[in-house]
């Protein structure tokens, strides 16, 4: 196993050496590991940049969940980190208008699926055509900036549907990711949604599993994806070709997973 490219988490984890992983989950595309407690994930060349990613050229063939892979050393790579988002209150407040505006340009991303749909006024399909008003409760308490709200929904959310990380997951991510983002800003209470974060993330001990707890951890924490981070700053700099090229980047994401965060983010965001 050659590594090319490596996030920053995952560089941490490696530490100066090669380890020991035991292996959590093996998917055609990505092999889940878990290295000293920390989740990380093995992927192609190809796959978007993220702080848990290492990204090799050969995927990892023959493994199944509970083995133990051995992982090289990556010292020598500068790793991955996302850029930080709007960092002023005018380029957060930009970023809120570029959102709102980018809705309707998204009927040209293909048809929208999990809580994409949702977001676009489609029906949603099996096993979340039941969902919608978990979604609205998440997107209205955003609308009001009530952190105490969005809790409540993010509890109803997180865990719900299949996957390797449910639909609800990534609604509730993309939704706390911009918050997290417009909280930097200055433009919200942080202090009150870092609290409501936190309080999330607890409660997704108990209702997803450990990959998505951690991934869901990232986001609550206003780190995801490159094609997240790349919308947003788009968003923030009014460039809504660039915004529209990352929100495609996005949705490319896993079966559902790209779009369910892009509506968490859109109703994160557009307040």
């Amino acid at each position: 196993m050659r590594i090319y490219a490596i996030g920053w988490r995952a560089h941490a984890a490696l530490g100066a050496g090669g380890v020991e992983a035991r292996v959590l989950a093996a998917l055609a595309a990505s092999t889940y590991i878990d290295v000293a407690g920390d989740v990380l994930w093995i992927g192609g060349t190809e796959a978007p940049a993220h702080a848990r990613a290492i990204h090799v050229a050969v995927g990892v063939d023959g493994v199944a969940a509970g083995d133990v892979l051995r992982v090289p050393r990556a010292d020598a790579l500068e790793p991955w980190r996302p850029a930080p988002g709007p960092t002023s209150s005018v380029a957060a407040t930009a970023l809120r208008r570029a959102a709102t505006r980018l809705v309707p340009r998204m009927a040209s991303l293909g048809a929208p699926r999990g809580f994409g749909a949702w977001l676009l006024g489609a029906p949603l399909e099996f096993p979340l055509e039941a969902a919608g008003a978990r979604a609205d409760a998440l997107a209205t308490a955003c609308t009001a900036d009530d952190p105490a709200r969005a809790v409540g929904a993010a509890r109803a959310l997180v865990g719900l549907g299949p996957g390797l990380t449910p639909a609800g997951d990534d609604l509730t991510g993309g939704a706390f990711f911009a918050r997290a983002l417009l909280a930097r800003a200055g433009i919200i209470d942080a202090a009150a949604w870092g609290e409501a974060a936190a309080a999330v993330r607890t409660a997704a001990t108990r209702l997803t599993h450990p990959i998505g707890v951690a991934l869901l951890g990232d986001l609550l924490a206003g780190e995801g994806w490159a094609p997240l981070h790349e919308l947003a700053t788009a968003l923030a700099q009014e460039d809504d070709g660039a915004a529209l090229h990352a929100a495609a980047r996005l949705t490319s994401l896993g079966h559902s997973s790209g779009w369910d965060l892009l509506a968490g983010f859109i109703i994160g965001a557009r307040g």
